[in-house]
Formats: C-alpha cells, structure tokens, sequence
C-alpha cells in the first residue's frame, strides 16, 4: 500500500476524516505487524486513553475501505465518542451481498459477541454478546447478489459482515464469514461511502462522501454481466 492510497479528505484544528484504502489496519495490535493508519497519520492525531491508539473514534476492518473520523485532542475525541453512543454520527456502506435480498428495507436486529470455536469471527447470539442493528436497503437486484447500503445504528467489532452472514446473504468476497470469492476480489465487498456527524466545536452538521475504489467498481461491473 502506498502512503498516497490514505487521503485526508477534510483537516482542521479538532479533527480528520479520512478515505482509508483496504489493506490499512486501523491501529496496532499484537496479531498485526505492518504500518497502520495510526502510524500514517501520527502527526495530526491526539485524544483518548489509549496511547495505542490516538485519536481512534471508530474503525474499520482492514478489508474494508472509506471513511472515517479521527480526533485530534481529548475534548473532541471524547465529544465524537459521545455522538457514536448517542447513534449521531451516520455510517452508510455499500455493500455486495450473495443472493437475492426478498425485502428491498428491512433491518437486521441480532446481538453479536465472539463466535465460539473462531475467535477471528464474530457470530449472532456470541460470547459476550452486545445489541447490534443493521438497517438496510437494496439499490440494485443482480443476477447473483444483492447490491445495497446498509446504515449502522450500533457499531460492532464485523458488524455488516456478521450480520448478512447470519441471514443467508454473505458479503461477495468475504471467505471469512463463507462468501463467494468472485470477480477478482481479494477482500470483501464493504465500502464505507457515507459519514455525518455534528463538528464538537461549532455544532455544524459536516457530511462526506466516497466513491466505490477501483476494485470494487470493477467486481459491481462483473456482476452486472452475469
């Protein structure tokens, strides 16, 4: 991955929200070596407890791409903590489901912990379990997916993934919950497209947007031609 591929798409004094490419992982951890979005950005972030990880308000899985926001100081990383708790801050994904979704909107309301036997999976009704809602809708039926955005409420650790694993419908790419590697995907068909939260400082509602990357675009395509 080239330093280039993670773009800072908004800057201020408080905070960034940045475009993270697939392959980046979030922050360290004792199963990961490598360079991590911390790493990248370690001269802008700044906030929480965690030396490990400054700044962090949310992740993402190193398979799935977009947005994010990051903090720069506590009183910010802790005022986007709170609007996470509080279900402000949006989070929309475009995702490739397998199947036929039969609903067009619906919402996946399933508690998720750690599945049992994997610990790198996370399952409905797992160890530990915690409240986890997934609302979704489908744009496009294909011949063999279901193209949608699905909308966090709650943000659990594999939460889109886990959660249309549970109901039949794995995400196109994602062999980790037992979807169809298909289309030259090397990871799963999960894009962070959509973010929106209320700036800590000014109260501004502040939205962002990001377009499928390229392998992404180039599974959809594959897909439509099926």
């Amino acid at each position: 991955m080239a330093e280039s591929d993670l773009r800072v798409v908004h800057l201020d004094e408080a905070l960034a929200v940045v475009d993270k490419p697939a392959g980046l992982v979030v922050h360290p951890a004792p199963s990961h070596r490598g360079p991590t979005l911390v790493d990248e950005l370690a001269e802008i972030l700044g906030g929480g407890a965690d030396p490990e990880r400054p700044g962090i308000v949310h992740r993402l899985d190193k398979g799935t791409s977009g947005l994010l926001v990051v903090a720069r100081d506590d009183e910010t990383h802790a005022a986007l903590q709170q609007q996470v708790r509080d279900r402000e801050v949006e989070r929309a994904y475009l995702a490739l489901a397998g199947g036929r979704l039969a609903s067009r909107t619906g919402t996946i309301d399933a508690p998720i912990g750690r599945a049992a036997r994997q610990r790198h999976r996370m399952a409905v009704s797992g160890a530990a379990s915690r409240q986890a809602r997934t609302h979704f809708t489908v744009l496009e039926l294909l011949p063999r997916e279901s193209y949608l955005e699905a909308r966090l409420e709650t943000g659990r650790t594999h939460q889109i993934r886990a959660h249309f694993a549970a109901i039949g419908h794995p995400l196109t790419g994602d062999a980790t919950y037992g979807g169809a590697c298909r289309y030259g995907l090397e990871r799963q068909f999960l894009h962070a497209h959509r973010l929106s939260f209320r700036h800590p400082r000014t109260g501004e509602r502040l939205g962002f947007g990001s377009a499928l990357p390229g392998d992404l675009e180039a599974a959809l395509e594959a897909a439509h031609a099926e």
